[in-house]
C-alpha cells in the first residue's frame, strides 16, 4: 500500500500499518539475494528514515515510546552508514564533475576518484556486511512486535496536529538558523532533516487534497534534494581537507574544493529561494488549512457512502 493515511482507518491503525509495511519491505530487501548489497543498504536506510518521519506525526501523544523507537531505528540505520557514506562520496564527486563538465577536465581529477573508490572497496567486507544486515533485521523484527503496544489514542486531526505543527515549525526555525550570521554545514544539515520529515508528513497526508498536497510534497522533495546535495558536498570536502595528500597533489585537491564551494553556494541560494516560499506560512495557519482539508476529505467520504436520494420528477 502507499505511504499514506487512508480515510477509512483511524490514525493509530494508519501509522501502525505504514510502519509495518516499511519494516516488511526492509526485511524483504535484506533477504533478496538478487539485490545489490549497496542498493540494499541504501534502501533499508531510507525505510528507517520514512518510519522515523511517520512516528513524528504522532510523537506528542507517545513521547516516551517515540524516543525509544526513534532511537531504535536511528541506531539500526547507523550500523550501515559507513558503507553508504563511501558510496555517496563517489556519487557526489561524479555529480559535481557533471555540473562543471564544460569547464574542467575529468582526467585531471581522476586520482581523487580512484582514491574514493579504493576507500569504498576497503569498507566493503561481505561477511561483516551480512552480519550487520542480520542484526539490522533482528532489530526490525523486534520493532515489528512492539507496534501494537504503541499508545496512540487521540484520533482524527487532533491526533496528528501537534506533531505536524512541531515538525514544520522546527523546519522553519532551522532555516533561519542556517542562514544566520554564522553559516555552518551542521546548520544546513539540521534544516535538511526537518525538511525531510515534513516531506514525509506531506506524503502521509497526500489524500487530504491530492491536487495541492502532491505538488506541495514534490516541492519539499526538491528542497530536500538541494540540501542533501549540499550536505554530501560538505562531507566530501571534509574528507579531502582531512588528508589531501592521500588523494593527489594539493593544488589538484584545492581546485576540486573550489568547485565544491561554488556548487554549495549555488545550492544554498536555490534552497533559500524555495524554502522562503514553502515556510511562508506559520505552523498554526498551516494546521488550520490542513484541518479544513481533513474535514472536507472525511465529509466527502461519508457522503459517497450514503445512498443517493431518488429524483422525483416535477409535478408528481
Amino acid at each position: 500500500m502507499a505511504f499514506e493515511l487512508k480515510v477509512d482507518e483511524s490514525v493509530a491503525e494508519g501509522i501502525r500499518r505504514i510502519v509495518a509495511e516499511q519494516i516488511d519491505k526492509a526485511i524483504g530487501e535484506i533477504v533478496d539475494a538478487d539485490l545489490d548489497r549497496h542498493k540494499t543498504v541504501h534502501q533499508v536506510r531510507k525505510r528507517c528514515k520514512k518510519i522515523r518521519g511517520a512516528i513524528r506525526l504522532v510523537r506528542p501523544q507517545m513521547e516516551e515510546t517515540y524516543r525509544r523507537e526513534n532511537a531504535r531505528f536511528r541506531d539500526a540505520a547507523r550500523t550501515l552508514s559507513a558503507l553508504r557514506d563511501r558510496e555517496a562520496m563517489i556519487e557526489t564527486y561524479d555529480k559535481l564533475l557533471d555540473s562543471y563538465a564544460e569547464e574542467v577536465s575529468r582526467r585531471g581529477f581522476a586520482p581523487i576518484r580512484r582514491e574514493l573508490v579504493r576507500r569504498r572497496r576497503e569498507a566493503v567486507d561481505d561477511d561483516k556486511l551480512d552480519r550487520r544486515l542480520a542484526r539490522f533485521r533482528s532489530q526490525l523484527e523486534a520493532a515489528r512486535q512492539a507496534l501494537e503496544e504503541w499508545p496512540i489514542h487521540r484520533e482524527g486531526f487532533k491526533g496528528i496536529a501537534p506533531g505536524l505543527a512541531k515538525t514544520y515549525g522546527r523546519g522553519r526555525r532551522a532555516m533561519k538558523r542556517a542562514y544566520g550570521k554564522e553559516r555552518t554545514s551542521a546548520g544546513f544539515h539540521e534544516w535538511r532533516k526537518r525538511v525531510k520529515y515534513h516531506r514525509y508528513h506531506s506524503r502521509l497526508l497526500g489524500k487530504l487534497y491530492p491536487p495541492l498536497m502532491g505538488p506541495w510534497r514534490d516541492e519539499f522533495h526538491t528542497l530536500s534534494d538541494l540540501l542533501g546535495d549540499d550536505h554530501d558536498l560538505a562531507v566530501l570536502r571534509a574528507v579531502l581537507a582531512e588528508a589531501p595528500d592521500a588523494f593527489d597533489k594539493r593544488e589538484t585537491v584545492q581546485a576540486l574544493v573550489g568547485l565544491i564551494d561554488r556548487q554549495r553556494a549555488r545550492l544554498q541560494q536555490d534552497a533559500r529561494h524555495l524554502g522562503t516560499r514553502l515556510y511562508a506560512e506559520p505552523p498554526r495557519q498551516l494546521n488550520r488549512r490542513l484541518k479544513a482539508y481533513w474535514q472536507a476529505w472525511h465529509r466527502q467520504e461519508r457522503a459517497a457512502k450514503r445512498p443517493a436520494e431518488p429524483v422525483v420528477p416535477p409535478g408528481l
